[in-house]
């Protein structure tokens, strides 16, 4: 925004004519007035400020050249199709060296909060941003810092400045000049300022979370400790996803922790149309697993993959296995980690999700375990094809099914040497005698094991 039209005009004709390897640009990259010699690869920074206009001109290049796409947080439907397998997706986990995690705090708009938080950086010899997203009210605003905190030096800045005099206080402020920057979203992305570690974002409930998360990036660019304050309104509630929204920023603030921002993000806002302008939105019609298991069966297909039937083991013990409500109060949060039990595929992601809910919660009590415990059955389960595993009156019953991946020679060789503790059934059963309902789960894991010691060797 800050280079002449003549300039553009210039590079944009030497674009065309093949004079330049790389051109850096905003969206103005995708007009239609824009063309190059030999395009071959297309990097979009910041995917989630791209609305649906400028995703159906980069559709248009993505049938002739490489499109790499860059992104803190996804938009959700671009999330989604990633993780169905539309595109392909890669992570960067590792954050810079001397990063530290930025401190987050929701709080009511409160004088005494905004004074502390201000005079605490400028203290340390920092500076701070202080984030008003409104310009009709931007001046009321700077009264009130400067009456809060006469002894800081605060500076303006929003879109609707002239270039020049907004290019002008962004290098004042670069340069130390100011002690605070009061502004809108425009500093949002783009900004690598190591001396701000203080930021303070009013109405803090009107942003999107991906937006959020970028805004709070603007601080913690040095090795120094960041905070981030997101305000609410004192004597007015916000609504139930501004709710879910600030907690979850809250609660990831680990370095790297933009996808599961973007994770959570897509449950809040949903996962949007495929085909159509929605970029989020719920599944009304169909319900969002349906969706999704629709979705990855069509991309199977046309991949040319063999896609097996999919099926969930029943797993019956007479044990506890749950989340308490008063470990975990919220039904939101327990329906949350319900499903992120229930779709760990692998024991890595179920002590991952354990683990999380442990931090979130403190030590889980044994039915927490046990719940574990049979998910994690289920998955032994899931890999030999078997239909699923009950108890009776001194029993277990594994339902073995036309399908289980298990040899025939080896099964029989494990029967043979129960001496009567094992037998099939007509039915494809697996009957296994057990000292009492007290050793279900642990009588379970062991024969569990032991069928896997029968599976067909690949």
């Amino acid at each position: 925004r800050l280079r002449d039209e003549k300039h553009v005009r210039e590079i944009l004709q030497r674009a065309r004519e093949g004079r330049v390897d790389v051109v850096i640009g905003t969206h103005r990259l995708l007009s239609a007035d824009v063309s190059f010699k030999d395009l071959g690869l297309v990097v979009i920074d910041e995917e989630q400020r791209f609305g649906v206009k400028h995703k159906e001109q980069l559709k248009k290049l993505r049938k002739l050249v490489d499109v790499l796409t860059l992104t803190a947080t996804p938009i959700p439907r671009t999330l989604h199709m990633s993780m169905m397998g539309v595109r392909d997706l890669s992570i960067i986990g590792t954050p810079p060296v001397d990063r530290r995690a930025i401190r987050t705090f929701v709080s009511k708009f409160d004088g005494a909060t905004i004074k502390e938080a201000i005079e605490r950086e400028l203290a340390r010899g920092g500076q701070v941003f202080f984030l008003h997203n409104r310009i009709e009210t931007i001046g009321g605003v700077l009264d009130y810092l400067t009456k809060l905190v006469p002894q800081a030096k605060i500076a303006v800045a929003h879109g609707q400045m002239p270039e020049g005099k907004l290019e002008r206080v962004m290098t004042e402020f670069i340069d130390r000049k100011h002690d605070v920057l009061l502004c809108t979203a425009i500093i949002e992305s783009g900004l690598d300022i190591p001396s701000a570690n203080t930021i303070l974002v009013d109405r803090a409930d009107h942003f999107g979370l991906s937006q959020l998360y970028q805004i709070r990036g603007r601080v913690g660019r040095s090795r120094e400790r960041a905070y981030a304050y997101l305000l609410i309104p004192a004597r007015r509630k916000i609504t139930r996803d501004a709710q879910k929204r600030l907690s979850v920023l809250q609660q990831f603030t680990e370095l790297g922790a933009g996808f599961q921002i973007a994770s959570h993000d897509l449950e809040i806002r949903g996962a949007g149309n495929l085909l159509g302008p929605d970029q989020s939105g719920n599944i009304a019609s169909v319900g969002f697993d349906l969706y999704t298991q629709l979705m990855e069966e069509a991309v199977a297909q046309l991949k040319g993959e063999e896609r097996r039937e999919e099926f969930e083991p029943d797993v019956e013990l007479p044990i506890p296995a749950l989340i308490p409500e008063d470990y975990v109060p919220d039904v939101q949060q327990r329906l949350f980690f319900y499903k992120r039990l229930a779709s760990a595929a692998t024991e890595e992601a179920l002590y991952d999700a354990k683990g999380e809910l442990r931090d979130q919660c403190g030590e889980p009590p044994p039915e927490v375990d046990a719940l574990v415990e049979v998910m994690s059955l289920k998955n032994e389960l899931r890999a030999l094809r078997m239909r699923g595993l009950k108890s009776g009156p001194g029993r277990l019953v594994v339902q073995l099914g036309p399908d289980a991946a298990l040899d025939p020679a080896r099964l029989a060789q494990l029967v043979a040497k129960g001496k009567g503790r094992y037998r099939l059934t007509p039915g494809m059963e697996l009957v296994a005698t057990m000292d009492g309902d007290a050793a279900a789960l642990e009588s379970a894991r062991q024969l569990v094991r032991e069928l896997r010691g029968c599976a067909q060797a690949n």
